[in-house]
């Protein structure tokens, strides 16, 4: 689940962590009232939307008037932005964040991931604050210092020092403000069931303050039951509706664009699944994990939720039967036949657990538009090809 900037921002504050003030707004009057209650002569109104890049989208722009913080509002409230994380479609802007200026003397960037590789939370600073990380990653990846923290022991001094050095930070006082900040950070992160933190830039104030001038953040779903207050945040008009209506019936699903969709049970073969496709020449069109309670019902909205994609011109359903078995599913696809208007080729590769059963409620149902495969790679090629018209 993620939250917008505003709120990951009154979760910070709760922890001690310094950003600048700010009051969020829905309509252009609000934000006016909210720029004279923060006072000053320099505002920042920014949109708040699941997505970075807002800045260079133009959904952040400096006011430096009263009258200008109505204008920009008026502007972005309403707008369609597009980032590069929006996808081409953009997201419709419905808040604003009224924020004070800020005396900026350096960027930096600030982030806690978890390191599935490593099992534990990293820690990653940059002096590239302002830029796409991933750009810094690929252009300059020595500028990325990385510390990964044992959750055993928690962030430790060393931890701290090994930032502060890797990033050129030698003023005592800065050093220690700058060290102070990432363990708040830390504790945050680890206390919320966090999954990812990240604030670009941090900035560094001229009188070596170090406030977080953005802040994205992501959480645990599986963890939200322990966090009612976060669960509570979530804006339900920025996430997919078809995601949310797969997560209700237990099902793992995210749209992609391309024009094969992807029926499978476990996320590695549904990733190796969507890799094969590729290999053979033809784009997913999702990612759809049934997951081991799959039964008729949850594969049939499976095949609705696909088959509402209108780029959708063949479906490949690659089941390997442990859990959840064969002819469950294959039942689930007769039942979705009945349920839904199947129009466009299915592949089917059904192996493991009631796999002969399974071939055989198939082949008895006699459905035409359904393709028997013998395994990934048969199955992958036969969905592309019936993507092709072949």
């Amino acid at each position: 689940m993620n939250i917008h900037e505003y709120q990951a921002k009154q979760i910070f504050q709760k922890y001690g962590v310094p950003t600048p003030r700010g009051i969020v707004a829905n309509t252009p009057q609000e934000a006016v009232a909210n720029a004279t209650q923060l006072g000053g002569n320099i505002w920042v109104v920014k949109a708040q939307i699941h997505a970075g890049g807002r800045g260079l989208g133009g959904g952040v722009k400096l006011a430096r008037s009263i009258e200008e913080v109505e204008q920009l509002a008026d502007e972005i409230l309403g707008m369609t932005l597009v980032t590069h994380q929006t996808g081409p479609e953009g997201k419709l802007v419905q808040k604003v964040y009224i924020e004070e200026g800020a005396d900026i003397k350096d960027e930096l960037y600030l982030g806690v991931v978890l390191d599935r590789a490593k099992e534990m939370p990293v820690i990653m600073a940059s002096t590239e604050g302002g830029m796409e990380i991933e750009k810094v990653a690929e252009e300059a990846p020595e500028k990325i210092i990385k510390v990964a923290v044992d959750p055993s022991i928690g962030f430790q001094g060393f931890h701290g020092r090994e930032l502060v050095f890797g990033l050129g930070i030698t003023d005592k006082n800065e050093q220690k403000k700058f060290i102070d900040f990432a363990s708040k950070l830390f504790k945050l992160y680890m206390e919320n069931d966090a999954e990812l933190i990240e604030i670009n830039p941090l900035i560094k104030t001229g009188s070596g303050d170090f406030l977080a001038l953005d802040g994205k953040m992501g959480f645990d779903d599986s963890a939200l039951y322990r966090h009612s207050d976060i669960e509570e945040m979530r804006d339900l008009s920025e996430e997919d509706p078809d995601e949310r209506e797969a997560g209700r019936y237990g099902l793992s699903y995210i749209a992609l664009d391309g024009e094969i969709g992807c029926m499978v049970n476990g996320a590695g073969l549904a990733m190796g699944t969507m890799d094969t496709i590729n290999y053979m020449g033809g784009t997913p069109a999702n990612f759809l994990d049934v997951g081991g309670k799959a039964n008729a019902e949850t594969v049939a909205k499976g095949f609705e939720i696909i088959l509402k994609n209108p780029n959708v011109k063949a479906i490949f359903v690659n089941i390997f039967g442990g859990i959840v078995r064969c002819d469950r599913i294959a039942n689930g696809i007769l039942e979705a036949t009945k349920m839904v208007d199947v129009h466009v080729p299915v592949v089917v590769r059904l192996d493991g657990t009631n796999a002969a059963e399974a071939a055989e409620i198939l082949k008895n149902a006699n459905i035409a538009n359904v393709i028997a495969a013998t395994d990934l790679a048969d199955g992958a090629a036969k969905a592309v090809a019936a993507a092709k018209g072949e």
